[in-house]
């Protein structure tokens, strides 16, 4: 199983990024797992920004050579994880504008003029790993699960991404939030994955 691990902080010196290394410490002890490559959206200086004009056009995105490195990424993958804070109660823009240039039409999936499009990476699997400053069950509870719905329905399982995990952690600026347990929880996870 190949891992592409997408990591979107801005500071190495953060809990996300002590996240990401037990993502692939994991990983290396996985006898499952062949390879794990990790794209740091911040330290590629990807650019988020959408742009659309007289010579870039929304349909062509698909073969925009600017972006062909990232396609092989994601075609490569067997598994997508992604590794980011909750910043207002969505994953940061960075990731958001990775996503918007990334998933696109005849790459991640594909309108046949029916009520929903075929989904063109299915087979994949995806981890969402997000850390947030408030209550674990503040997204549920004050957002209607707004950030799962984005991720794993307006996201992962339009472009054909059934199976998707969450590791959603909260009140992880506070001392009491056993940021050490939750650690350890996710190394373990990435330990023994079989698929």
């Amino acid at each position: 199983m190949n891992v592409l691990a997408i990591f979107t902080h801005p500071n190495h010196r953060s809990l996300s990024y002590a996240f990401l290394q037990q993502v692939i410490q994991g990983s290396y002890e996985n006898e499952h797992i062949t390879k794990i490559h990790v794209l740091d959206l911040y330290e590629e200086n990807f650019d988020p920004v959408l742009v659309f004009n007289d010579q870039k056009r929304r349909r062509d995105m698909h073969t925009d050579p600017n972006f062909e490195r990232f396609r092989e990424q994601i075609r490569w993958a067997d598994k997508l994880v992604f590794v980011y804070p909750i910043w207002w109660g969505r994953p940061p823009a960075m990731l958001l504008g990775y996503v918007d240039q990334l998933f696109a039409s005849n790459f991640a999936y594909q309108d046949h003029g029916g009520l929903l499009p075929e989904g063109l990476l299915k087979g994949k699997t995806a981890v969402c790993i997000s850390v947030m400053k408030g209550p674990t069950l503040y997204p549920l509870y004050w957002l209607n699960n707004a950030h799962k719905i984005l991720m794993k329905k307006a996201l992962l399982q339009y472009v054909g991404i059934r199976k998707v995990k969450f590791f959603e952690f909260g009140n992880m600026e506070s001392p009491k939030g056993q940021h050490e347990k939750k650690l350890k929880r996710v190394y373990r996870y990435f330990k023994s994955i079989a698929q």
